[in-house]
């Protein structure tokens, strides 16, 4: 499958790989440039391959209630939310963004990688099934992320973007394109989300010829992946799936045991007592550490990294792996990289936060 920004990435030299059935970009001039300039300027990411829902209705409200852990009542209209959705069990069918378009009406935003079994399961779960659609086709996603994202915005809407807070959202027209621009990202930078109609793929060079002066660069699925990982965001698959709980992730504030509507998990994740814990590491020797390396303590194996890479912030090789709930911050261990054990510590899960 192809984005409708494509014949865009090839025309950029991109190098294009499988991502889940997607071709996608995974760099244009290089991870580690794009990783900076996303950190120092700004930078332009096609993610039309997630996944988008529009759920609608007078119960759509309760039946989201049902589905997700968080809690979405407090959400006013053009507000967001991320929350897991669980199985009965508590294990995560996935990691999503609720979006209040209006009282009765929600965008749902998943990973490109569940979208199939996302909808299926959402689909099964309402009453009527005609108040679920999965509108990803026709409509596309870029995301702009970085210290400039809002400047470059801001040549091109009327309203003051400063004013949007994180996690609102607003409608605009850029040029005559119809689009709702989320505060939102997948970088631990600043920067917006922009929803629109798939047949106008000239934004992409609106947005790259106003944003010249700003240092923007696109960036493909290798920058989103190091700059997501400094900034302590999982990824289904890598960090978690339908095997792990939000309390054995740092998702505990995700969980509103409280919200009037019964979810679905909740049963089983309040008589929960993890014995595993996701953490993070980085590695206090010149190797990098990648998912399915062994994690020992003392020469025992104790868990596995989920996911790992060169941090180009922080210029030490980073990560994140399961471990027994006893481990400790700042707690020594080793990764076995290459059969061979190299000296780690046990750190935040966040390495990087924007001042």
């Amino acid at each position: 499958m192809q984005t409708t920004f494509y014949d865009i990435h090839k025309s950029l030299d991109a190098k294009i790989v499988n991502f889940h059935g997607w071709e996608m970009p995974l760099q244009y001039t290089g991870i580690m440039d794009e990783h900076v300039n996303v950190r120092t300027n700004v930078g332009l990411f096609d993610v039309s391959h997630m996944g988008r829902f529009e759920i609608k209705g007078q119960h759509s409200l309760a039946f989201l209630q049902e589905l997700v852990t968080n809690d979405l009542e407090k959400l006013g209209d053009h507000q967001a939310l991320y929350s897991p959705m669980c199985y009965e069990d508590g294990g995560i069918v996935d990691d999503i963004i609720a979006y209040r378009l209006a009282h009765d009406r929600f965008l749902v935003v998943v990973n490109a990688s569940n979208r199939s079994k996302d909808f299926e399961w959402i689909s099964k779960h309402s009453k009527s099934a005609e108040n679920v659609e999965d509108i990803s086709d026709r409509t596309a996603l870029l995301a702009i992320q970085g210290p400039r994202a809002c400047d470059v915005l801001q040549e091109l809407v009327e309203m003051d973007l400063q004013s949007v807070k994180p996690f609102h959202l607003v409608d605009a027209n850029i040029d005559g394109i119809e689009c709702m621009l989320s505060r939102t990202g997948y970088t631990g930078e600043d920067g917006f989300e922009l929803f629109f109609d798939s047949s106008r793929t000239e934004i992409w060079s609106k947005l790259m010829h106003h944003g010249e002066r700003f240092g923007i660069k696109p960036a493909g699925l290798g920058a989103r992946d190091t700059l997501r990982l400094e900034a302590g965001l999982m990824l289904y698959g890598n960090d978690m799936d339908e095997n792990t709980t939000p309390l054995e992730v740092p998702l505990k504030w995700t969980i509103s045991f409280g919200k009037k509507q019964e979810f679905i998990g909740k049963k089983a994740l309040s008589k929960s007592h993890p014995s595993k814990k996701l953490v993070g590491f980085e590695v206090l020797e010149k190797r990098i550490a990648r998912q399915g390396n062994k994690v020992l303590v003392e020469g025992m194996e104790v868990g596995f990294v989920t996911s790992g890479s060169f941090s180009p912030t922080l210029r030490k090789s980073i990560g994140f792996c399961f471990v027994p709930v006893e481990v400790l911050l700042d707690q020594s261990i080793q990764i076995d990289i290459g059969g061979k054990p190299y000296e780690a510590k046990v750190s935040s899960t966040r390495f990087y936060k924007r001042k």
